[in-house]
Order: structure tokens, then sequence, then C-alpha cells
């Protein structure tokens, strides 16, 4: 896979590196990539930044040959409701994020989890992409129950959410590249 866009807030962006993530480095290792990334967003679609409005507007340059999505820490901390089949809950964002992409792009889906933090909400997302995963196909790129990745490791994470850039480079770069090319 050559061509992938990727769809985040802040963690993608690369937030507490400069603006840059895990995705630019994935760019500088042969792959063609479009970071669509906006701090503070969320899955849940309200207002013109959300997930959803972006992937609707923002036009990507290429047909992506991966789709990779942030498991985004804003709908925890903003407590945005769970459990729905609108946009404006976490789970009706990610079938309706799913089902543009394959409508769309007609390629694999990933979507990924931030390393453990202290979040009830969180973790009940997490819970949830992992029980729809085999239902809506798609993969799961799941540093929330890696034992690899501390989020409280101040080498690699400027806070328990946004990783430095060492922690992009050494560790979620590789981990990125690995899951994507199928283990």
């Amino acid at each position: 896979m050559k061509n992938i866009y990727f769809l985040g807030s802040s963690v993608t962006y690369g937030a507490a590196s400069n603006g840059h993530s895990f995705v630019d480095e994935i760019g500088k290792r042969g792959f063609n990539v479009f970071k669509n990334a906006v701090s503070g967003t969320t899955l849940v679609d309200e207002g013109e930044e959300s997930y959803i409005k972006r992937l609707k507007t923002i036009k990507c340059p290429f047909k992506p040959d991966a789709f990779v999505c942030q498991l985004s820490t804003n709908d925890a901390t903003l407590n945005k409701p769970l459990r729905g089949n609108d946009v404006h809950s976490i789970e009706g964002a990610i079938k309706e994020i799913i089902r543009y992409v394959k409508n769309k792009y007609g390629c694999p889906i990933y979507f990924y989890t931030s390393p453990r933090y202290d979040s009830k909400h969180y973790e009940a997302m997490v819970e949830l992409l992992s029980s729809l995963k085999d239902e809506l196909g798609i993969g799961i790129i799941n540093m929330w129950n890696d034992p690899c990745f501390d989020s409280n490791d101040k080498r690699y994470m400027a806070d328990s959410i946004h990783p430095n850039k060492k922690g992009y480079v050494e560790l979620w770069t590789p981990l990125f590249i690995k899951k994507i090319q199928g283990d």
C-alpha cells in the first residue's frame, strides 16, 4: 500500500511536536500520505471541523490504498454520547466514516487508539470500537491495550495523550507501517 489517507485531530497532526507526527514520518519512508488533521476536533459531527465534515469536504489528492482514522480523545474529554445511530454519537460517527470511505474509496479502513491514559469514557470508546470491528470489517491499531505504549513514559510522550517527536519516530511509525502492511 503506497497511498494512505489519515484523518484525525491533534495526535494525528503532531500538536506536541510542531505539527510533525507519525504521518509525516511514514511519508518519509516511501509512502504517499494525506494528513487531514485539526487539533481539538471530534468524531461526533459538530461543526465544520468535525471529522465527518472534513472527510466530506476536503479533497484527497489521490485514491488511497488505505484509510486510517484516529479514535479521538476529544470525544472522551468532551463526554460525547457513546451509543446511537446518528452522527451525533461516537458509534454513529464511526459508522458514517466507515460507510463514506467504503463507498468513496473502497479501501481497507483502520482506526487507531491512543495509548492507555486515565479516561473511563475513552476506555468505553475502545471497547465499542473493538465490538464493531468484525461487523464493520475494519482493522484496529490498538495502542490502548499494548503494554509497549505507556502514556506516562516521558521519553516518548509530551503528556498523557500527545507523543513527542521521539515517540512518533521510534514507536508509532514502525507500528503503523507494520499494521498497514499486514503485520
